[in-house]
């Protein structure tokens, strides 16, 4: 376990990461979802935007939770995460998610509970995908800069 615990991402800096995840999300799975489910597309996009809301308050919690427990137990910063632990991130995330959204998906799209945990999972496989690409930008673009010391 690090004594010093490594600087996490600044407020400001969260908040662009997650809007530009969430709008990205958006463009990229809303089309194919609404062709996939037979979902009108105006309804997709109004499912999977407040899907976004809370897909976006999660986000927030689940990565700061993740950051800071990291941070404590290896001293390393989220922008040099390891790729297994990327990859565990991203699932974990999924799978959080998922919890929260499959009532979403019944009650929006009145799909009974398998075909919208089906859709529901089929989204989750294709945020996966693109939780772990964009993050793995997202921090190569906008590295955690050191702090000055206090």
């Amino acid at each position: 376990m690090s004594s010093t615990a490594p600087p996490l991402r600044r407020f400001w800096d969260r908040a662009r990461q997650i809007a530009l995840f969430e709008v990205g999300g958006l463009l990229l799975i809303t089309p194919p979802f609404a062709w996939a489910s037979g979902v009108p597309i105006a309804d997709s996009l109004g499912m999977l935007a407040l899907i976004a809301v809370i897909a976006a308050l999660w986000n927030a919690a689940y990565n700061i939770g993740f950051d800071w427990v990291e941070g404590r137990l290896t001293g390393r910063t989220a922008d040099r995460r390891p790729w297994p632990l990327r990859i565990a991130h991203a699932f974990g995330f999924e799978t959080g998610l998922l919890i929260m959204t499959l009532p979403v998906v019944m009650a929006w799209t009145g799909m009974d509970w398998l075909t919208a945990l089906i859709a529901d999972l089929a989204l989750a496989v294709a945020y996966t995908v693109y939780a772990f690409v964009f993050n793995l930008a997202y921090d190569r673009l906008f590295p955690i800069r050191a702090r000055a010391p206090e």
